[in-house]
């Protein structure tokens, strides 16, 4: 999406030398909620072309609130509009490669080199006489009420649509456009492409709904799926990167090679036809990862939009570093307080470590903390943005829509985690200034806490949110209601949205939310493969297996599935896969649904923080300069809580709200205590700095208390009581191990 420039800020800079807007002392927030150009993201200065990119992105989001609260549309229909309009959108605004020159080459004319004549002609010619059979089929049935076109037109349609997008591919790869301000021939082919499949399913939805994925399905149905598959892969290369096509590729591949593997792994093979038309199904992608993308992903994603309209993602960076600036290592605090509120609602680990990090980690720097300590605290705290309530970047719908949980109720369940996680990061960081005698930020650099206050009005969108949804309200209308409050609270600033602002904003949501309409679609592929060949099945009765031999190992196991499948995959993509391949074996071993989601949702949401490929982390070090390998074990370490928890509420159901309020709020006190003496032992400072001895000590006391159990929860108080009166000089080592006859 475009952003408005920022203040660039360097470890050495100021706050006091940032735009002051009103406010006593410097407003250290200033468009943290814009978020920079990918790196090949295009960006339209002006003209026709500029106008109609901003036309498309209205429409887009328009046409999806106008569908969720007004205009019903029967639900193939819907998600089919959704994903194409996704994929026109992907294919214009983003470049198949880096793009280099500024967006002012706008205006220079297209240039075609030789070497490119040929996949231009074969591309145009192709596509467009798919697009003119499709054409004619509506034409047809518009004039003249003809439900079925001439037999040629379907028939002779698919091999030239599949060459010109081949053709297309390769244009955009071997020749791609490098300025920023210009369409490549081959994208607008592409897009037109995507078009062209949405117009032919949708002619024959009505009985691609019986046949498709049986032996019923036609060739023409087959090569709209096809081209349709590679344009969703395509496009989520584009947007998220290599990690999610090549899963999702080797899950395509594993379809057909069924025959010829060996042990559980092994079934009876698909042919291309059955496997592509199932997989463009709602078992496939239009299934639930789509359902959820085209309603409250980017239902809220217009939401943040109008947060980012109004300012509102300023003030709450602003309000975490008056509250907290002033404290000891106070810029790291701010970044678990903000991060956490940003990072809720966008939906991405790694993009709000951008967003955020830009303006929190020089400051994490400037006090005292090392420079991959300052990039791992903000991976750490914007990836548990996802895990926190009560939208935690979309996963909690996806949860809902796969297991029928209420989402009310998961939302309930999921506060204490993430309360937990979000103690821990703090522990982590207010432990290691303690350890390397940090201090805060000047208060005379600070917004005045008093002033901001007085603004705290702007919390209203969220309020309202949040009460709507408790009191009964669909997801969609409370998210709908929240949107309103956001553009009616923004007249109370200078910042108030008008009708030029409500559609800046729906064009802001557009291109927000392009890539989780890629990265759903694709990893709907890979659901689709699960439902299709079993294989989330043959998982569940190995982890059976590993049960009967040790139910920690299987659950060992389930995390070690879950973080490999997430790694390099937005948080969306990773729990929808991760949760249809592993969470099934967990319900198996008899854990109940909503403690086995929630198990597999932490450690999905965990891999972009976990080596050797940590997105957030890597995000974070490039933006402190420190080494990416480093900062992600880093962000491991900080993060650890994480990787704990849920094991805590596998042994302790009590910690997602399941239970007697004396049980749960028993097991809360003292996992608190437990994460506190787990964030002791990782820092190495207690009371006072610990040895490599008694940090072992202290985090065996830690782990003690996982169990939730009374008398591991007294051996891990006892353990950590021992620590602190040998580290006040009561008692000596001698008498410890006296003690423990």
């Amino acid at each position: 999406m475009t952003s408005t420039p920022q203040t660039p800020l360097s470890a050495t800079t100021s706050p006091a030398d940032l735009p002051r807007e009103g406010v006593e002392g410097a407003v250290l927030a200033h468009g943290v909620d814009d978020e920079p150009l990918a790196g090949n993201q295009r960006d339209f200065t002006g003209g026709v072309g500029a106008g109609l990119m901003v036309a498309l992105c209205i429409l887009y989001t328009a046409f999806h609130i106008g569908v969720m609260n007004f205009y019903p549309l029967e639900t193939w229909t819907y998600r089919l509009i959704h994903v194409a309009g996704g994929l026109v959108l992907g294919f214009l605004l983003f470049s198949a490669a880096g793009i280099s020159a500024a967006p002012t080459e706008a205006g220079r004319p297209l240039r075609v080199v030789p070497l490119e004549w040929p996949l231009l002609i074969v591309g145009a010619g192709g596509i467009g006489y798919a697009a003119a059979m499709i054409a004619f089929a509506w034409g047809g049935w518009w004039l003249t009420g003809a439900a079925r076109p001439p037999a040629f037109v379907f028939e002779t349609y698919g091999v030239p649509l599949t060459a010109g997008m081949v053709a297309a591919l390769a244009g955009a790869w071997l020749f791609p456009e490098r300025a920023r301000g210009r369409v490549h021939w081959a994208d607008v082919l592409l897009a037109v492409a995507a078009v062209t499949v949405l117009g032919y399913i949708l002619f024959n939805v009505g009985a691609l709904r019986l046949r498709a994925g049986t032996a019923l399905a036609q060739t023409a149905d087959f090569y709209a799926a096809l081209v349709g598959v590679i344009l969703i892969l395509e496009a989520t290369r584009r947007l998220a990167g290599l990690a999610l096509v090549v899963i999702a590729a080797i899950f395509i591949l594993y379809s057909f090679a069924g025959p010829y593997l060996p042990g559980f792994l092994a079934h009876r093979g698909y042919t291309p036809t059955r496997f592509f038309t199932y997989i463009y199904t709602d078992q496939g992608i239009l299934g639930d990862t789509t359902a959820v993308s085209s309603t409250y992903i980017i239902l809220f994603i217009t939401f943040a939009a109008f947060l980012q309209a109004s300012k509102v993602g300023d003030y709450f960076v602003n309000f975490a570093f008056a509250a907290a600036g002033h404290a000891r290592g106070g810029p790291a605090k701010v970044a678990v307080f903000a991060s956490g509120l940003m990072g809720m609602i966008n939906g991405t680990s790694a993009g709000n470590v951008v967003a955020t990090g830009s303006l929190t980690i020089p400051l994490m720097k400037r006090v005292g903390y090392p420079a991959r300590s300052s990039g791992a605290i903000e991976a750490a705290a914007s990836s548990g943005g996802q895990i926190m309530p009560p939208i935690m970047g979309a996963g909690a719908f996806i949860m809902a829509e796969v297991t029928g949980i209420p989402y009310t109720e998961i939302v309930v369940a999921a506060i204490i985690p993430s309360v937990l996680y979000f103690a821990s990061v703090y522990f982590m960081v207010d432990l290691q200034a303690l350890k390397l005698g940090m201090k805060g930020l000047p208060r005379e650099e600070l917004p005045v806490f008093a002033k901001l206050v007085r603004q705290v009005y702007l919390f209203i969108p969220v309020i309202i949110l949040i009460y709507a949804l408790f009191s009964g309200y669909s997801v969609i209308r409370a998210g709908t209601l929240a949107m309103v409050a956001a553009a009616v609270v923004s007249w109370l600033t200078p910042y108030r949205m008008g009708v030029a602002a409500v559609l800046r904003a729906f064009e802001l949501a557009a291109k927000m939310s392009i890539q989780l309409v890629a990265v759903c679609a694709c990893a709907g592929i890979i659901v689709g493969v699960i439902a299709l060949t079993g294989v989330g099945a043959r998982f569940s009765a190995l982890l059976l297996a590993l049960a009967a031999q040790n139910q920690l190992l299987a659950l060992f196991f389930a995390m070690c599935i879950a973080i490999v499948l997430g790694m390099g995959m937005p948080t969306t993509a990773a729990y929808a896969v991760a949760a249809a391949v592993v969470a099934p074996g967990l319900i198996s071993l008899g854990i109940p649904v909503l403690t086995a989601h929630f198990f597999v949702f932490y450690f999905a949401v965990m891999s972009a923080i976990t080596p050797p490929v940590a997105l957030a982390a890597y995000a974070g070090a490039a933006l402190s300069g420190a080494d990416p390998m480093r900062t992600s074990v880093e962000s491991f370490k900080i993060g650890l809580a994480a990787f704990v928890v849920p094991f805590m509420f596998f042994y302790s159901q009590a910690l997602l709200m399941q239970g007697e309020w004396l049980e749960i709020a028993h097991v809360f006190v003292t996992a608190s205590v437990g994460i506190f003496l787990l964030a002791a032992a990782v820092q190495g400072w207690f009371f006072g700095l610990l040895n490599p001895l008694v940090r072992v000590v202290l985090l065996i006391g830690a782990l003690a208390m996982i169990k939730g159990g009374l008398i591991s929860d007294l051996v891990g108080l006892a353990i950590g009581a021992g620590v602190l009166l040998y580290q006040k000089k009561v008692v000596s080592p001698r008498d410890l191990a006296h003690g423990l006859d």
